[in-house]
């Protein structure tokens, strides 16, 4: 049930099998969401944090006018909100962008692991700060790089992280995101985005067509991205 998030976890340090035991007791209960559901709310009052099973999830914030946007991608493996267990409430909502499968954990039984499995704590903790690096970098691309480096970034991005859990064929991927849903990562319109996706595949770097991505060229993209790997901290090393 939790494989994704274990892979996720081990390309970092290694996790014993009385650790594996221990996460998956974490677990109270598995939820079925639909596409475009809001999960959790901002100010919502929580007491469980949510592990991305199945599909795609994102954060998010609108403005009063409609405007979107979204913040971070979460794909299998993730926990969307482990930030939840010391917040206790969100700035910012969280939405299933496709179906999603989800596991609840309380925050409960994550208090006890923080208690007890010293080592898995800190593992948790690395993966909320490389969260914080994960925006950064988007924040970087919003205020600086241009419209075709903002969605090569983004692209090359997902490729490694998807390719951590194993949702990866090479260089192509599913990425299920309409041009809207694209348009409120990358900070531009529906029309940009779709005259921005067209530039990167005449100039032979990437192809997204329905919702799946086929790297043309891998240095070509990361070239127009200025892309550098390092804020996802790939190493394996122990916490």
């Amino acid at each position: 049930m939790i494989e994704k998030h274990l892979r996720k976890l081990r390309a970092r340090d290694e996790v014993t099998a009385e650790e594996e035991r221990v996460l998956r007791a974490l677990v109270a209960e598995v939820r079925e969401v639909p596409a475009k559901a809001t999960v959790i709310r901002a100010r919502q009052r929580l007491t469980t944090s949510t592990l991305l099973l199945e599909g795609l999830m994102c954060r998010y914030k609108d403005l009063s006018e409609g405007q979107r946007q979204i913040s971070e991608l979460h794909v299998a493996g993730d926990f969307v909100d482990l930030h939840s267990f010391t917040l206790k409430r969100l700035d910012h909502n969280i939405m299933a962008l496709t179906a999603c499968k989800i596991a609840v954990v309380p925050h409960e039984r994550l208090r006890a692991l923080s208690h007890d499995h010293p080592h898995l704590t800190r593992l948790y903790w690395f993966t909320t700060n490389m969260d914080a690096a994960v925006h950064r970098e988007w924040e970087l691309s919003l205020g600086r790089r241009s419209a075709v480096a903002r969605i090569a970034q983004l692209l090359a991005e997902m490729h490694v992280r998807l390719g951590l859990v194993g949702l990866t064929d090479g260089l192509e991927f599913r990425l299920p995101l309409t041009q809207v849903d694209l348009a409120e990562c990358v900070g531009l319109t529906p029309v940009h985005v779709n005259r921005t996706l067209k530039l990167l595949r005449e100039d032979g770097a990437v192809d997204m067509q329905r919702g799946r991505v086929r790297i043309l060229d891998l240095a070509r993209l990361h070239a127009i991205a200025e892309f550098n790997p390092d804020y996802l901290y790939l190493e394996n090393e122990p916490r």
